[in-house]
């Protein structure tokens, strides 16, 4: 509730507002679980435990998957729009990484790729939002045919269409 005198805020110009809007609009915490679960094997590859020895090849997988699980984290946060393409790339090096870098991270490092590759897959965009361009006015609606299964209210937007009802050219 409102006192006199006294507006709500818009939540652009709220602390946070703007960083949440951002955040809300891509994979983000996929993203940082597959960067964090990359990040985690390439530190235990570094420790000094020597539980597993890598030699040729296998060595260089070793540092290479982990590196580029880091790299699908942060492109999943800068590029949305490829999410799929880095959700699979994450879970099947996330698998990967068993055989190659000390069992996955000794399963953290694994573990956290795999449930960010999963989020990410399963993350899609807000489309009830509109675009920043639009104004909040309702578009005009399209004129009543008297059909009774015409019902205004369970209308789908019909796929490459910009309207609910398509022309006779559109029906073919």
């Amino acid at each position: 509730m409102t006192t006199a005198g006294h507006h709500p805020v818009p939540a652009a110009r709220r602390p946070g507002g703007r960083w949440r809007r951002w955040r809300r609009g891509r994979p983000f915490t996929a993203g940082v679980l597959i960067a964090l679960g990359g990040t985690e094997m390439l530190v235990t590859l570094r420790a000094p435990l020597g539980v597993l020895l890598h030699v040729g090849p296998q060595g260089l997988a070793a540092y290479l998957v982990p590196a580029v699980l880091v790299l699908c984290g942060v492109l999943l946060v800068a590029t949305p729009q490829q999410r799929v393409f880095y959700a699979v790339l994450s879970l099947l090096l996330g698998l990967v990484s068993w055989l190659t870098s000390n069992l996955g991270g000794f399963l953290v490092g694994m573990l956290l790729a795999l449930v960010g590759g999963a989020l990410a897959f399963a993350w899609t965009p807000d489309k009830r939002r509109q675009p920043a361009g639009t104004t909040g006015a309702p578009e005009a609606s399209a004129p009543q045919t008297g059909d009774p299964d015409d019902d205004p209210d369970d209308d789908e937007l019909l796929p490459g269409l910009g309207t609910t009802h398509p022309t006779p050219a559109d029906r073919g």
